[in-house]
């Protein structure tokens, strides 16, 4: 008998306990072996198989054999891995061991066959498993008058039910034994834990009779229940079909009467025979609206949402561009002070636009250091042009499908970015910013950078395919835009497609200028400071870029001015209404807002010492000074390089140490000197990565310094790749590093000849203040650079021309 067609019928045929546990078996003495059941539960009169993985379980059964009569009792919780008496059930079943199969991994089957209660007093450890000391729990009154009519009311209940279809199965017997049959009962029964273990616990049998009687009678309303819920479901399918009939049926009436005009689908064709499509485009929708006809319930959502997608994108919707260049060129010129370059190549393209008439798009890549107005140029190209502008944040992007989208057959599946872009712009010659295009990530979704590959080749990008719509959109009137900070992590074919527009920095004037035109009105105005009642001299805006901030862009400088804006709004808020404020900040009113400076010029006195030499270096965040210290020790002439510095820098030093040694005696050095000297050459901000060649020419002069006790101008900084021979090489980035040693106070540089034409993109106004000196051998370098000998009582620290101070690299 069992209530869930699914369910086994457990094994009833056992003969009544008169004297100790059913079947004869004596009841075995304290401590007992005990099994723990994760799960389940084991009723006497019933026999059932159990699966026994657990190492204290596969101990015991390792040492019973078939006939044992050992403990069974369940868990209250199946998480517990080491369980205590308070984790276990109260009452337990003596179990007779009928059949043991060894499985896979050690495990076993065991066949239990029930055989008596007990209720569980103790639980130890034994021999490697788990043993017990309980009482046994006889059946009381089992024969008495009222355990036989409760028996029977039992029985006749289960006829019930059986007769009603609930329950499937043979009804059984009591056969004179009222206790054996509620057990029999129970075990049919689908009992969770607390319920099996409260028939367990009732050693009284008309109390478990009763209990019994109350268990059915529940499981007879739930599966009653489930049968109702499954027709109602059943019932509820029948009448969606039928309802998915008349909903059509309705439809063609409508059409019939011309009363279809609220229709969505009919509204969606009605879209489409307006709209300017491409022929193959126009198959495709066409293919798609008989689709949409034929199908129903989520299939035709799906084709709904696909449709929509071809009726909102700009097929052949353009913008009207903007051909007056001095309205251009004045409208770039308001939002963004310098950047000369950037703004010649958008007039240079406007200029094509207007004389070609060809829509076609360009690909520009904005590359530098962080704070110079790379994104906010963007929107200032799409406004000077007339064109809506789209910015697609592109750091940390991992998954291929960002870009090109996922295929139709995903549920979920969107179109990529780009799409997402154009519609969100409603024409197809956007300009579509493409920002922090150098942080891509690869993940395990493919390389997003590999797809923009398509999307920026101008000889491809005219049929760009997005993975859900799977049909052609033109890309070729795009003007895109992608901006990076260094151009070192992408790929060369990806950097093959970008035509390449450095943004280097500004100079402190053009720092005034935008601070005064732009950053200040701005930052009043979301303070609320009113108009006209804060004003800042040259002097003081000077003071804050040379002493509180130093960067290649203007975002501290920003934040310095948010700052003092804010202090000005705390002081006017507490200002009775009707008196009016005036603030003036001058050059000597900057500490009061913004504190003790961060920046100091340290160049004169960090040179000031033999063997120390100010170099020009580049990095992502723009151009950068940084100090070459040596000094020497008495050594055999080995050299010791620190600093987290790159094989390339090592190798420099290493050359620039062997042109000392051949050219020692025109340097004024010993060889001697050279060969029981140690050197040890180091670069500052040690936990900085370092490399490259253009440190050459400075490491080159530090050593030159050190072992000729030759001081090296304090006012001079230098870059350049130097050969074994002394050749001096070009190197990149002339421009920013000219700026940062400008920013620094610097009024000496010594530049590659070779590099001569790349300083006409040096600013007018820093060409002014420096003095340059083209060198193509290192030998005019140590002229240029080296001074008289060190007078030791100069040094500030008493220390000696050899010995370096410690430094650090301004970043």
């Amino acid at each position: 008998m069992s209530l869930d067609p699914t369910g086994k019928e457990p094994n009833m045929n056992f003969a009544p306990a008169k004297e100790g546990l059913r079947g004869g078996a004596p009841v075995p003495p304290s401590p007992f072996p005990l099994l723990l059941l994760r799960s389940g539960w084991l009723m006497p009169g019933s026999r059932q198989m159990f699966s026994i993985g657990r190492q204290r379980s596969v101990a015991l059964v390792s040492s019973s054999h078939v006939g044992d009569v050992i403990g069974v009792v369940s868990q209250r919780s199946a998480q517990v891995a080491e369980p205590s008496l308070g984790d276990l059930q109260e009452h337990g079943t003596f179990a007779r061991i009928v059949e043991m199969v060894r499985v896979a991994d050690g495990a076993f089957r065991i066949g239990l066959e029930g055989l008596g209660r007990f209720r569980l007093e103790r639980l130890a450890l034994t021999g490697g498993h788990y043993s017990g000391e309980g009482t046994f729990l006889p059946d009381e009154e089992d024969q008495t008058a009222e355990s036989r009519l409760l028996a029977e009311a039992l029985a006749a209940a289960l006829v019930d039910i059986h007769d009603k279809g609930i329950a499937s199965g043979d009804v059984p017997a009591v056969d004179g034994q009222p206790g054996l049959f509620a057990d029999k009962v129970a075990s049919a029964l689908e009992l969770d834990g607390v319920q099996a273990a409260s028939v367990l616990a009732l050693g009284n049998v008309p109390q478990r009779l009763r209990r019994v009687t109350a268990l059915l009678a529940e499981a007879a309303t739930t599966a009653q229940l489930r049968r109702d819920i499954a027709n109602n479901v059943r019932q509820q399918f029948g009448q969606q079909q039928r309802e998915a009939i008349l909903r059509e049926q309705i439809k063609a009436i409508r059409r019939e009467l011309g009363e279809d005009d609220g229709d969505e689908d009919e509204r969606l064709r009605a879209k489409f025979e307006e709209m300017d499509l491409p022929d193959e485009v126009r198959q495709v929708v066409s293919r798609e609206l008989k689709r949409l006809d034929k199908a129903q319930g989520s299939e035709s959502n799906v084709i709904r949402n696909y449709l929509e997608w071809f009726a909102a994108l700009p097929w052949n919707t353009r913008a009207d561009v903007h051909d007056d260049l001095d309205a251009i060129a004045a409208q770039l010129e308001a939002d963004h002070a310098g950047l000369e370059d950037v703004k010649s190549r958008i007039l240079e393209h406007m200029a094509v636009h207007k004389l070609s008439g060809n829509p076609r798009g360009t690909i520009l890549a904005l590359h530098g250091p962080p704070g110079v107005g790379k994104t906010s140029l963007g929107q200032s190209i799409a406004d000077a042009t007339g064109r809506p502008f789209v910015r697609i944040a592109l750091g940390g992007v991992r998954d291929e499908a960002e870009i090109r989208g996922h295929r139709r057959t995903y549920v979920g599946a969107i179109p990529g970015r780009i799409l997402h872009a154009l519609r969100k712009a409603g024409v197809k010659n956007p300009v579509i910013m493409l920002d922090e295009i150098d942080k891509l990530g690869v993940g395990w979704g493919g390389s997003p950078e590999a797809a923009l590959l398509e999307v920026l080749d101008p000889e491809q990008n005219r049929h760009f395919v997005d993975h859900y719509l799977e049909t052609p959109f033109d890309l070729s009137e795009v003007m895109f835009i992608a901006t990076a900070n260094t151009l070192d992590t992408l790929s060369p074919p990806l950097r093959d497609r970008l035509e390449l527009v450095e943004l280097t920095g500004y100079t402190e004037s053009e720092k005034r200028e935008i601070a005064r035109k732009h950053l200040l009105p701005k930052r009043t105005k979301e303070t609320g400071v009113p108009e006209n009642a804060l004003s800042i001299t040259d002097g003081a805006l000077s003071a804050i870029i040379a002493d509180h901030t130093r960067e290649a862009g203007v975002r501290q400088l920003d934040r310095e001015l948010m700052r003092i804006c804010r202090q000005v709004a705390l002081e006017i808020a507490r200002t009775p209404a009707d008196e009016v404020l005036q603030f003036k900040i001058t050059e000597g009113e900057v500490g009061r807002y913004l504190g003790k400076p961060r920046f100091k010029n340290e160049v004169a006195e960090r040179t000031a010492l033999a063997g120390v030499a100010t170099g020009l270096a580049w990095t992502p965040s723009g151009g950068d000074i940084l100090f070459i210290e040596t000094t020497r020790m008495p050594g055999k002439g080995r050299l010791e390089t620190t600093g987290k510095l790159g094989d390339v820098m090592k190798e420099s030093a290493l050359a620039a140490l062997s042109y000392v040694r051949s050219h020692a005696e025109s340097l004024g050095v010993s060889p001697e000197l050279i060969d029981r000297s140690d050197i040890h050459l180091h670069v500052p901000a040690g936990a900085v990565p370092k490399d490259g060649p253009s440190a050459g020419v400075t490491i080159f002069a530090a050593l030159a310094s050190l072992l000729s006790g030759r001081r090296v101008r304090h006012d001079t900084a230098m870059t350049g790749e130097v050969t074994l021979r002394g050749r001096v090489l070009p190197v990149g980035g002339i421009k920013s590093k000219v700026l940062a040693a400008d920013r620094a106070g610097i009024h000496r540089v010594i530049l590659p000849e070779q590099n001569r034409p790349d300083y006409d993109d040096v600013p007018e106004v820093v060409r002014d203040r420096l003095e340059v000196i083209w060198a193509a051998d290192m030998s005019q370098v140590l002229a240029a650079s080296l001074v008289d000998p060190v007078d030791p009582t100069d040094l500030t620290d008493g220390g000696s021309p050899d010995r370096a101070q410690d430094v650090q690299l301004h970043s």
